[in-house]
């Protein structure tokens, strides 16, 4: 599919939309299609595209830490390596801030006291999870 443009049926703004040859993809592939955008019914600008994807994690990882979603954010991890800010991460202070939903894609605690582990810090020397499986042995 030729680049084509498009006007996002949220916004209005304009944007690119197709591959670039037939050996690549559309921007938007690389973001996590993790359910139906409910009322979409067609393309999104990037910047909308990433705020309903944003709210879409954000309900996963929600649901993922009450125990009522199994950890499905793995198999959207990207081969090459490609992180999409404020999906993945954000910038604070020039500081580079993994999101919960890049650590689920990880698949377990790195072990580093991240801010955003959605594990509990299970893997961190003299974590509380730790500590609660000392106190009960």
């Amino acid at each position: 599919m030729a680049i084509q443009t498009k006007y996002c049926c949220q916004c209005g703004t304009s944007f690119s939309c197709g591959e670039e040859d037939n050996n690549s993809t559309c921007w938007c592939d690389a973001f996590p299609h993790i359910g139906q955008i409910d009322g979409i019914h067609n393309c999104l600008c990037p910047a909308c595209l990433k705020k309903q994807m944003k709210g879409k994690i954000d309900v996963f990882v929600a649901d993922f830490k009450s125990g009522k979603q199994e950890n499905i954010a793995p198999k959207y991890n990207d081969k090459k390596g490609k992180l999409i800010l404020d999906i993945d991460y954000y910038i604070e202070n020039g500081n580079l801030i993994f999101t919960e939903w890049y650590h689920l894609k990880r698949t377990e605690c790195c072990g580093n006291s991240c801010r955003h582990c959605p594990y509990e810090h299970k893997n961190v020397f003299n974590s509380p999870v730790e500590e609660k499986l000392k106190k009960k042995e």
